[in-house]
């Protein structure tokens, strides 16, 4: 008899949850539609090869009055971390507490660029210039000591670093 019961009200509760033709056409009330121009807005992903890059370009050099002004506060004045995540070293990764950081975690040069202009800074993101991004990448690969002081990063060159972690992760490819 339980078990029976069991049964239809299940069965009722899939047919019932099967029918959503009440909701066909109406509205909930929440939230708001939105235009191609405002997805467009946040269609800014840039692929490991670079794909997608703006123009603009950038040094560390020039980076370190941006890095001072925009995310000292959150990362450290030389990216230690503060109350924002660590940005510089960590050292290898096959230790039992490794440290992730850009400088030893991150495999692409490419998603610095694409993490700093898709959410930073965190109070304001998307408010850097594609020149004011490629200037704080170039800083954070610098005190990375992945690129020198005077290095140009834009779309050419910015794809071509390589990062110390960039061998370890399993590509897709093999």
């Amino acid at each position: 008899m339980i078990r029976s019961a069991l049964v239809i009200f299940i069965i009722s509760l899939v047919i019932a949850c099967g029918n959503n033709s009440y909701y066909q056409g109406k509205s909930t009330g929440l939230g708001k539609t939105i235009s191609e121009n405002q997805i467009q807005a946040w269609n800014i992903d840039i692929s490991p090869t670079g794909a997608g890059l703006p123009p603009g370009s950038g040094t560390a050099k020039s980076g370190e009055k941006l890095y001072q002004q925009k995310c000292a506060s959150c990362h450290g004045d030389k990216g230690q971390g503060g109350p924002a995540n660590r940005l510089v070293g960590g050292g290898g990764l096959n230790t039992n507490t490794p440290i992730k950081t850009v400088g030893s975690f991150w495999p692409y040069s490419t998603t610095i660029f694409d993490y700093v202009r898709r959410a930073m800074p965190h109070q304001a993101p998307q408010s850097l210039s594609n020149t004011q991004v490629y200037e704080a990448t170039a800083y954070i690969l610098y005190m990375n000591q992945i690129i020198t002081k005077d290095e140009v990063i834009d779309a050419h060159s910015l794809p071509l670093v390589r990062m110390p972690n960039r061998s370890g992760f399993i590509s897709a490819e093999n």
